[in-house]
């Protein structure tokens, strides 16, 4: 049992947690195994976010903090709550283990203030990352340069290779 002290203190960071986060997710965890939580734990702080199983009380305290307003109790099962440090991590690793084991699954999350429902919570898991995306912008912004390179490089290519050929044709 926590003392009044223990829960204070947790509320008080998770509020911390919730206000410095980009996202949240909110996760049942009903019959989902100690090793399976284990595991999947140790994969959240490899992609620097954190899962904390909390009570329900201590979350509608910690969002309210927050000013979100949302009722806990509208979620069913047991709650366990997922913070990242970017928008889709944390959601990317709880839909993929979802898929994996059906005692684990989305129940709701959090966009900066913003509650948003599991469906937009797993289209959310299913964007790109922060770092896929600048990767996929930096593809496209040289994909014209790389073109024009190849352009101006192939009428060079080009002479080198008639000058091949008249020179295998003096040698015959």
């Amino acid at each position: 049992m926590l003392t009044r002290q223990q829960k204070e203190e947790i509320v008080t960071n998770l509020t911390e947690e919730i206000k410095d986060a980009p996202a949240c997710v909110l996760v049942d965890f009903k019959g989902f195994g100690a090793n399976d939580m284990v595991s999947l734990k140790k994969e959240m702080r490899t992609e620097g976010a954190k899962f904390q199983v909390i009570k329900k009380t201590l979350l509608a305290i910690a969002l309210k903090n927050n000013e979100i307003d949302t009722d806990v109790n509208d979620f069913d099962g047991q709650i366990a709550i997922a913070v990242s440090q970017d928008e889709t991590s944390a959601a990317k690793i709880i839909h993929k283990v979802s898929k994996e084991n059906e005692n684990i699954k989305i129940v709701g999350g959090l966009l900066g203030t913003k509650v948003l429902s599991t469906e937009e919570m797993i289209e959310l898991a299913k964007l790109p990352s922060t770092n896929e995306l600048r990767g996929q912008l930096v593809g496209q912004l040289l994909a014209p340069l790389t073109g024009f390179v190849n352009v101006l490089s192939g009428n060079t290519r080009a002479l080198v290779n008639v000058l091949t050929a008249v020179k295998e044709a003096k040698e015959a």
